[in-house]
């Protein structure tokens, strides 16, 4: 059975909602509101591949700690086989206690952000991620396999965070591996020296043979063999949170790829996934399963139609 893979460190959420205001030094303030949740980032993204019906496994760092269990947990029931490589005796994963206030929000994170890379961490990412029909590839140390895994016939999907040293010279080697990239708009104009996503997104096309552009709120620029389209964000959805909407965005964009669907259905299931997420409050409260998203793309058809 074919299935998606990726190597991401896992986030821990503990969410402080409604939160009138940050605690004085020696304050303590009381909240109604609480969730536990797994965080942003590649992980989420594979729990929403998992949520959608897709075989996933993900390597990371996992130990014996209550946050790890946790997490080991979350997988498991989203669908999502977890590898550990860690073999340690501290608490690997990070985590952050995010308070929500009316207008803004803070964060204290513990950990140390990304993987250990050596190279059993390697062999072991490798042997797991043989046969993957995906691959989701992230900034980390991961190169050499990713590399090896694109030679066996892997579709390799690269998706990483704002970097102020963004270039495609900083980044040739996983642009080089790379069949779809898939940049918000600030990161796509920081990259192209475009002024808008849509400049950015022909800048692109130098470069990659298909070419998806992130439009934040308003939807998403493509480029495929036919030209340039847009696909609007899906107008149902109210937005709360935009916590883990890129993560979303990239399950539902992989459901279509993983399915041999063409970019522009890709990306408006990306929108569908990304659009369901900013609905509630932190990275993995509100998703669709494969029926409903089905449902909201038999809409979208309608319409375009």
């Amino acid at each position: 059975m074919s299935f998606i893979a990726g190597a991401a460190a896992a986030n821990v959420d503990l969410l402080y909602e409604n939160m009138p205001r940050l605690p004085a030094p020696g304050e303590e303030i009381y909240t109604d509101r609480f969730s536990l949740q797994l965080g942003g980032g590649l992980a989420a993204t594979l729990i929403n591949i998992g949520r959608l019906g897709i075989p996933a496994r993900i390597a990371t760092e996992l130990g014996d700690d209550l946050f790890s269990g946790f997490a080991r947990t979350e997988f498991e029931k989203s669908g999502v086989a977890p590898l550990n490589l860690y073999h340690g005796g501290r608490i690997p994963v990070n985590i952050t206690s995010a308070v929500i206030l009316p207008d803004d929000r803070s964060f204290i994170s513990y950990g140390k952000g990304e993987m250990e890379d050596g190279e059993a961490a390697k062999a072991a990412f490798y042997e797991m991620a043989t046969g993957a029909k995906i691959c989701l590839m992230t900034s980390g140390g991961f190169t050499e396999v990713y590399r090896k895994l694109k030679s066996e016939g892997t579709v390799m999907v690269l998706d990483m965070g704002w970097d102020d040293a963004l270039s495609f010279e900083t980044y040739a080697d996983l642009f080089d591996i790379a069949d779809y990239y898939t940049p918000n708009r600030k990161e796509a104009e920081k990259l192209t020296g475009c002024a808008d996503p849509r400049d950015a997104a022909k800048a692109m096309k130098r470069y990659f043979a298909n070419v998806v552009v992130k439009a934040d709120k308003d939807g998403c620029y493509g480029i495929d063999g036919s030209g340039l389209f847009f696909c609007p964000s899906v107008e149902e959805f109210r937005h709360v949170d935009s916590t883990g909407a890129g993560d979303a965005f990239l399950a539902g964009f992989c459901y279509g790829l993983y399915h041999d669907y063409p970019l522009r259905d890709c990306i408006e299931f990306g929108n569908i996934t990304g659009g369901k997420a900013v609905t509630a409050v932190g990275a993995l409260s509100a998703f669709v399963g494969e029926a409903e998203l089905l449902t909201y793309k038999r809409k979208i058809e309608e319409r375009r139609s």
